[in-house]
């Protein structure tokens, strides 16, 4: 049985495939770890004043590399990503860890993001 560290984590980007991924293997490990749902909540002012995460991790994805991967379905094209990172500016400029996961399989994304979780606790 695990136990819930006390730290909580949001997970936002533009790939939902890889923040829901993220999430659910940093649960397993008893993290309370969340992607977010609706990445456009982290604009500014509303990601500050409600309940802010104690750890906010950008996972970032290339559109070549999100298609290489089958992540990405009908409708996504560069103008969509583009729209994504402004969307998600704030949030970038502010995140605790920025991970640029192009080129990174799920088990190399989870073992950069614990370590790095590791030296805060």
């Amino acid at each position: 049985m695990t136990t819930t560290r006390r730290m909580r984590i949001k997970i936002v980007g533009p790939c939902a495939s890889g923040k829901s991924m993220l999430a659910a293997r940093l649960g397993q490990m008893g993290y309370d770890a969340r992607s977010a749902a609706q990445d456009h909540s982290y604009v500014p002012d509303m990601w500050q004043r409600l309940n802010p995460p104690d750890v906010l991790i950008y996972l970032d994805v290339t559109l070549s590399a999100a298609q290489e991967r089958g992540r990405i379905g009908l409708g996504w094209d560069q103008r969509y990503l583009d729209e994504e990172h402004r969307r998600l500016s704030h949030a970038r400029a502010h995140c605790d860890l920025y991970l640029e996961t192009d080129g990174l399989g799920e088990d190399a994304v989870v073992r950069e993001v614990v370590a790095f979780l590791q030296q805060l606790e």
